[in-house]
This record gives C-alpha cells, sequence and structure tokens, in this order.
C-alpha cells in the first residue's frame, strides 16, 4: 500500500492520470467497499483540494452519508432532492456550474459554488449511491472531472476501470 500520493502534474487531466494508477495500487487485494471509498476521498481531497468529496449511500429510500472529507455534511437527502437526490433521480451525472442557479440546491455549506454528482450501480446495475465533489469556485467541474471520477469509481464498485 502507498504512504503518500506522488503527484507532479500541473495541469487538472494530469493529475487524474497520475492519480489513477495510485488508487488502484491503495485498494488493491482490499475488498472493504467503506474502506475503500474512504481511501478514494482523501485521496482525492489530498490531490485537488476540493471543498467537500464524499459518498451518500441509499438506504431506506434516501441518501445517508458515508465516508467524506471535508466539512460536516448533510446526513439524509431525500429522492429527487438536491443535486444528489436529482441525480440519483435521473440516474446520470450532473454537473453544476454554479449551485445558485440549481433549482432546490441543498446547502451543506454556503461556501459551495460549483458540484458534481456521479451515480454509482452494483454489478446489477442497481444505482447504490453517489459520489459527490464541492468547489468553492464557480464553474469548477467538467467532463475531464466527469470521465476521471467515473474511472476512479469504479475502481471500487466494479474493479474494472
Amino acid at each position: 500500500m502507498a504512504e503518500e500520493l506522488q503527484i507532479n502534474a500541473e495541469n487538472k487531466e494530469g493529475k487524474y492520470i497520475e492519480l489513477l494508477p495510485q488508487v488502484k495500487g491503495l485498494i488493491n487485494g482490499e475488498a472493504d467497499e467503506i474502506a475503500n471509498m474512504s481511501n478514494l476521498c482523501a485521496a482525492l481531497k489530498q490531490t485537488f483540494n476540493f471543498l467537500w468529496v464524499g459518498f451518500y449511500l441509499v438506504k431506506s429510500n434516501q441518501l445517508v452519508l458515508g465516508p467524506f472529507q471535508g466539512p460536516i455534511a448533510c446526513t439524509r437527502i431525500n429522492y429527487g432532492k438536491g443535486v444528489c437526490g436529482k441525480a440519483w433521480e435521473l440516474q446520470k451525472t450532473l454537473i453544476v456550474p454554479n449551485v445558485d442557479e440549481f433549482e432546490g440546491h441543498i446547502a451543506c455549506s454556503s461556501l459551495s459554488k460549483s458540484e458534481i454528482v456521479l451515480p454509482i450501480f452494483n454489478s446489477t446495475h442497481q444505482l447504490i449511491g453517489v459520489l459527490d465533489v464541492d468547489s468553492e469556485f464557480l464553474n469548477h467541474f467538467d467532463t475531464i472531472d466527469e470521465n476521471y471520477l467515473t474511472k476512479l469509481v469504479s475502481l471500487i464498485f466494479t474493479n474494472n476501470a
């Protein structure tokens, strides 16, 4: 297991390219999803210094807070509510350039300005949770984030990124 990340790239895509094999090595041989989600959150926070990065898991028809890095967070989110609940409902990634313009946005932190939420599916394509990443900057997320975050999450939930 790696003791620290080695990220030397200056641009976003380069950082993701360097991070991907290191996360593979970090979670290789660890079957516990909670442990792997926790380390992925830490790796993303350390590499990109996102305001907040974490998982919400579907439990009893709500998204319930899972492993995360950042300020304290909302504990439960209802289906279709906020960006996370809407991504769950639509079963697709949502990139929100300005959370203040997203109808029904749940403001867990007033510092959050933009957000990306990716649905997580199990091996039978059932949605089991979401990865939520917040930034204190407007327009912070794009398809580069979507592409690499999808690959990183698939390391944990499908083992084939």
